[in-house]
């Protein structure tokens, strides 16, 4: 039995005009993050952690974001592609523990929902998905609710089916 550990970090900063995506989720605050694609710095952090895993770089090799295809996308739509990647490279995620990193807004109401879109886009068990948040108690750009960053580790393991 084989296994990868990986980690990723995200950030983007906050600006009026822009809606807040994290985790798929789509959330009612009066800032949203500012980004190429969708800027769910939750979602990019997850990918990084994936891509760290497998030894294949960083989401913006992968999906630069000089590369007009990508503008606006849902990040959902990195986490099906590197879904391939992972079992093209005869893995599959065993876990994924993440954590949001923001003043406002509290998350806590949307976790369930970013636990469940993260799970469907690499068809995988939301048990196998945790989502938290923590503040930064007024301290630093998360605090001053300059933007969000998120933090994201992973285990990968080799085969398709865990027989238990």
């Amino acid at each position: 039995m084989s296994f990868r550990v990986g980690f990723g970090y995200d950030v983007h900063r906050f600006s009026e005009g822009y809606p807040l995506i994290l985790g798929g989720v789509c959330i009612d605050y009066e800032y949203g993050l500012i980004g190429h694609s969708d800027a769910d710095c939750l979602v990019h952090a997850i990918c990084d952690a994936l891509i760290g895993a497998l030894g294949m770089g960083d989401i913006g090799e992968l999906f630069p974001d000089s590369d007009p295809k990508y503008k606006g996308i849902k990040s959902l739509f990195f986490l099906k592609r590197i879904k391939e990647a992972i079992e093209e490279a005869g893995f599959f995620v065993e876990n994924i523990d993440a954590t949001v990193v923001l003043q406002k807004p509290k998350i806590s109401p949307y976790k369930k929902a970013m636990e469940k879109n993260i799970a469907n886009a690499l068809e995988i068990d939301s048990n196998r998905v945790n989502v938290k948040a923590t503040t930064t108690e007024l301290l630093g750009f998360e605090g001053r609710g300059e933007g969000v960053s998120a933090y994201a580790v992973v285990l990968l393991e080799d085969g398709y089916e865990r027989v238990w």
